[in-house]
C-alpha cells in the first residue's frame, strides 16, 4: 500500500525559495511523509542575488557581500550544508560618512547614527552647532502617538532635527533598503527605535540603556571581531552549498510561471513552455510584482502593484596598492544625500574583507542608484565607471585606470517597505488564506530583505506548509 503524496510547490529560487526547499525536504525524509517537492525558478540558476565572481585572485560580490552575525538562522542553515568552516569576519576599522566635500569619522558611540555618547557628539564636524541643540531636544521631546506608523523621515527629524537626519542617519539607514527615509515605514523596517521611544521617551537615552556595555578588556594585539559576516568562497557558493543538498529531479530551472489558478482543492500553476502543474500548496518566493502577475486573477494582489522598488548597482574596482596614492584608514565611507555625488557609498573591501583581494591588490565596491535617482543603473558599463571613478578621485588621489571594472545591474531589486507597508500586506495575507488557502507568501518583499530574514520566511512558509497539510488532509484514499 502506498500514499498518494500531496505536491508543494515552490516557485522563485533565491534564497528563501532555496531555504524552504531545504527544510521541507529535510522534514519529509526525517519523517517520512508522503510529500513531493518542486522549486521553480525562471532563470538558469538558484541563489538570487547571492553572485560571485572570481577573478584574477579577486572574489567579488556582485549582490550582497555580508549579513549581521547576530542573525543566526543562515549560521544555522551554513552548518547544516556544511557551510560553517567558510564563515569569517569582516575586519573592524574607521567608518566614515562624506559631507560637503569632507570625509569625516563615524561619531563614536552613535548606533545607526543615534547618539549614545556625548562626547564624540559634541566634538564632531559632521553637525553645527545649532543641528547640535537641536538634536539635544530629543532628551525633552514627548512619545510618538501610540500604534502609529510613520515614515523614518518624520520619526528622526522630529527627535534629532534635519541635520543629524541629512548628515548621519539617512546615509546609513537608506542605505539599507536603496530607499527614501521620508517614505519607508518605520514600523516594517527599524520598529525597535520605535519601541524604545516608547519605554524610554528619549531616544537617545534609550539606545543607551538598551545597548549591552561590553567590559573594557585590557589591551591586546587581538582585533575585535566584527558585527558582520561572509563566506571566504563567496555568498553565491553557500547557495550552490544548499542546491547540492536538494533532489536534482526536484529543481526546475529556466521555467517562469505565468498564471496560478485555484481548481477545487487544487491549484494549477502554467508555465511559460505550456506545461502546467498541479499542486495542493504553494510557496511563492518571488517579488511582490511577479507574485501579483502570477495570481492576475484574484484582485486582492493588486495593492502590490503600486508597491515601488527601486534600481541599484554596483561596481568593483580592482587596482595596483601603488595606484591609490591617497590611502584613509577605514573601511568605507557613506554619503550624505545632499553632496554632489554619484555613488551613495564606497566599500575598501580589501581592508574589510582581506580575503577577497590578492597580496599588493586594492579592491574598491561602489554603490550607485537609489530612490529618486535611479537613471544612472540605465548608462552604459563605460559611462558608470567614468562617473564612479570621478566621484572617488574627490577624495582619493587615484593615479591609475583600474585593472578592470565591474559592474552589476539589480533593476527592480529593492523593495520599498512604504509607509503602511504592515497593514497592506496584513491585509492581503488575510484574503489569501480565506481564499487560496494553502498558499504562503515569502522573501525581500514581505518580511525583511537581508539574507537571514529571507531563510526565517522560508522556514515559516514550510512551517505553514506542514500545518496546512496535516489540518486539510483531504482524506486522501490508498492507492494500491
Amino acid at each position: 500500500m502506498t500514499e498518494e503524496k500531496q505536491k508543494v510547490v515552490i516557485i522563485g529560487g533565491g534564497i528563501t525559495g532555496l531555504a524552504s526547499a531545504f527544510y521541507l525536504q529535510k522534514t519529509i525524509q526525517e519523517h517520512k511523509l508522503p510529500i513531493e517537492i518542486q522549486l521553480i525558478e525562471a532563470s538558469h540558476r538558484l541563489g538570487g542575488k547571492m553572485q560571485t565572481a572570481h577573478r584574477d585572485g579577486y572574489t567579488i560580490e556582485r549582490g550582497p557581500d555580508s549579513f549581521l552575525a547576530r542573525k543566526t538562522s543562515i549560521i544555522r542553515l551554513a552548518k547544516e550544508v556544511g557551510m560553517d568552516d567558510q564563515l569569517i569576519p569582516n575586519s573592524t576599522g574607521k567608518s566614515y560618512v562624506l559631507v560637503n566635500e569632507k570625509l569625516h569619522s563615524m561619531p563614536g558611540g552613535s548606533i545607526m547614527g543615534i547618539p549614545t555618547e556625548i562626547g564624540p557628539f559634541l566634538t564632531t564636524g559632521l553637525f553645527s552647532v545649532p543641528g547640535k541643540l537641536r538634536a539635544a531636544a530629543d532628551f525633552i521631546l514627548p512619545r510618538s502617538e501610540s500604534g502609529k506608523d510613520q515614515s523614518l523621515g518624520e520619526f528622526f527629524r522630529r527627535r534629532l532635527g534635519n541635520e543629524v537626519v541629512e548628515n548621519l542617519i539617512e546615509p546609513l539607514l537608506s542605505g539599507i533598503y536603496a530607499g527614501d527615509i521620508d517614505q519607508l515605514s518605520l514600523m516594517s523596517t527599524f520598529p525597535q527605535f520605535y519601541e524604545v521611544e516608547q519605554k524610554y521617551r528619549s531616544l537617545i537615552m534609550g539606545m543607551k540603556r538598551s545597548s549591552p556595555t561590553q567590559p573594557k578588556k585590557p589591551e591586546t594585539k587581538e582585533k575585535t571581531k566584527g558585527a558582520f559576516l561572509t563566506f571566504k568562497s563567496g555568498l553565491q557558493s553557500f547557495a550552490e552549498a544548499i542546491e547540492a543538498k536538494l533532489d536534482p529531479k526536484s529543481i526546475l530551472k529556466g521555467h517562469r510561471v505565468d498564471k496560478i489558478t485555484k481548481v477545487q482543492q487544487k491549484y494549477e500553476i502554467y508555465l511559460n513552455n505550456g506545461e502546467t502543474i498541479k499542486a495542493d500548496c504553494i510557496i511563492a518566493a518571488t517579488p511582490h510584482k511577479v507574485t501579483q502577475m502570477m495570481f492576475s486573477t484574484y484582485s486582492f494582489f493588486d495593492p502590490f502593484k503600486s508597491v515601488p522598488s527601486t534600481s541599484v548597482a554596483t561596481v568593483a574596482l580592482a587596482f595596483p596598492k601603488e595606484a591609490i596614492k591617497k590611502d584613509i584608514d577605514g573601511t568605507g565611507f557613506v554619503v550624505s544625500r545632499n553632496s554632489d555625488y554619484s555613488i551613495t557609498a564606497c566599500t575598501w573591501t580589501h581592508k574589510k574583507w582581506a580575503h577577497s583581494t590578492p597580496e599588493g591588490k586594492v579592491l574598491l565596491r561602489c554603490y550607485v542608484g537609489r530612490a529618486g535617482d535611479e537613471t544612472i543603473v540605465d548608462l552604459s558599463d563605460d559611462q558608470i565607471i567614468k562617473i564612479v571613478l570621478d566621484d572617488l578621485k574627490k577624495t582619493m588621489d587615484i593615479t591609475m585606470n583600474p585593472d578592470f571594472a565591474l559592474v552589476s545591474r539589480w533593476k527592480n531589486s529593492m523593495p520599498q517597505y512604504t509607509v503602511g507597508h504592515k497593514q497592506r500586506l496584513t491585509g492581503i495575507l488575510e484574503q489569501v488564506k480565506a481564499e487560496l488557502p494553502g498558499v504562503f507568501l515569502a522573501g525581500s518583499s514581505y518580511g525583511g530583505v537581508g539574507i537571514p530574514d529571507c531563510i526565517d520566511q522560508g522556514e515559516a512558509a514550510v512551517q505553514n506548509v506542514l500545518d496546512y497539510l496535516k489540518v486539510n488532509n483531504i482524506s486522501k484514499e490508498a492507492v494500491y
